[in-house]
């Protein structure tokens, strides 16, 4: 009889339950394939749409995840699980999640706003929190810079889009400062005759806009040459250190006097 018994039982449990949870892995099944369908199309979009790397790969996570959590939801009710009281469940569990980790949530936010509005892409260079460096990864919490000795720092991006971004490597052209210190009784029309032979000569400097020379202050022991010349944002740095090196050779060269020890003054940039 007991035998007989748990046979009727289970025939009614097949009976009962058998076709639900058919359709619950039909629906899974064909939900995953769905899922997959779009998001390949709407990968397909933002490739048509030049969007950054970085963006399209959070993007994708991101509405994966939200398919998958509401595909779970569906199969569940088609078992016969009480949805309402499951995304009763899951909202306690979010806010519960939410309290406990409010500065990983900002950090969330900060990277879907760096990802959506774009302040820099991977390889620009920038200066944000007190950091400097290339942008190496942009992360859903964290973005990391490269400095440039080759140190890894790593920014919340809660911070990091709430505060200033300079930005480097957004436009094609940079302009680069220096000032030079000559002597009182150095010639100022050769100095500047000097210091623009100099920069003309140098392949990697642009004449459009005009280099510019100037006096720009008479110091207690030096008068000082404003100089000022456009470059390619890439030929920056090299531009910076070959026109520092050459002027302090032709000046020597010309016999112009550079007071000592600060013969040359470089203005501080990123």
């Amino acid at each position: 009889m007991d035998t007989q018994k748990w046979i009727d039982e289970g025939y009614n449990f097949i009976i009962e339950f058998g076709p639900k949870v058919l359709g619950a892995i039909l629906i899974w099944i064909i939900g995953n394939w769905v899922i997959k369908v779009l998001l390949k199309s709407i990968k397909k979009t933002m490739d048509k749409g030049d969007y950054d790397e970085s963006l399209k790969k959070f993007l994708s996570n991101l509405i994966n995840w939200i398919l998958k959590i509401v595909l779970i939801v569906v199969v569940l009710g088609t078992v016969g699980v009480e949805t309402t009281s499951f995304a009763a469940i899951l909202a306690a569990a979010g806010l519960a999640i939410g309290l406990a980790l409010q500065g990983s949530l900002a950090n969330f936010a900060g990277g879907v706003l760096i990802m959506i509005f774009k302040p820099f892409k991977i390889g620009d260079y920038i200066q944000a929190q007190g950091e400097a460096g290339s942008v190496k990864e942009i992360e859903i919490f964290t973005t990391k810079l490269t400095t440039p000795d080759n140190k890894e720092v790593i920014i919340p991006n809660g911070s990091l889009s709430n505060g200033n971004i300079t930005n480097y490597s957004t436009e094609n052209k940079r302009r680069v400062d220096w000032t030079f210190g000559v002597g009182y009784d150095s010639d100022i029309k050769k100095t500047k005759e000097v210091i623009l032979e100099v920069i003309q000569k140098h392949p990697l400097i642009l004449q459009d806009p005009a280099p510019a020379i100037n006096v720009s202050e008479l110091a207690d022991s030096s008068i000082n040459f404003f100089t000022r010349v456009w470059v390619n944002t890439p030929d920056y740095w090299a531009v910076k250190f070959d026109i520092t090196e050459q002027t302090k050779e032709a000046l020597d060269a010309a016999g112009i006097d550079i007071p000592y020890p600060h013969q040359v003054e470089i203005h501080k940039e990123g």
